[in-house]
């Protein structure tokens, strides 16, 4: 009995000690905060060029073929029974060889709704990749002049 209370007692208490934070984290001190973040170089690192288009990769996994799609911004091409449509390929103002990323919007057949929409990173296919059990549609790079 008094186990069952003692149980019940710490279910209860744990949401305020949550609430409280952890003993063994220590409190983050803002004013040791490194005083060269944010600096000119820094802000000029995050800006991203507009490129003149991309190169996308497709893949049949029924068939194993792959496909290149160069793709001029506002193109669309198809893609085996996908309609890839490119809106935008953007790529680091510094490093223009770096990490690009594309907005998508790909359909597949006659569906009004698309089965993608949104940006596609090169370095990261897989954080917001197409989701289809056929095709596999990723970004390798934004074409620059």
């Amino acid at each position: 009995m008094i186990r069952r209370a003692l149980a019940v007692l710490l279910t209860l208490a744990a949401p305020v000690w949550a609430q409280q934070g952890s003993l063994l984290e220590p409190e983050l001190d803002l004013d040791m905060a490194d005083p060269d973040l944010g600096t000119e170089e820094t802000v000029e690192q995050d800006q991203a060029a507009v490129a003149e288009g991309a190169v996308l990769r497709g893949l049949d996994k029924v068939s194993g073929a792959l496909s290149d799609l160069e793709m001029t911004a506002g193109e669309a091409q198809r893609f085996g029974r996908l309609e890839v449509t490119l809106g935008e390929c953007r790529y680091p103002v510094g490093n223009p060889s770096g990490d690009a990323y594309a907005y998508l919007v790909i359909r597949y057949g006659a569906e009004p709704e698309p089965v993608f929409q949104g940006w596609m990173i090169a370095s990261s296919p897989a954080l917001n990749a197409l989701d289809h059990a056929r095709y596999d549609v990723w970004l390798l790079r934004c074409i620059t002049s």
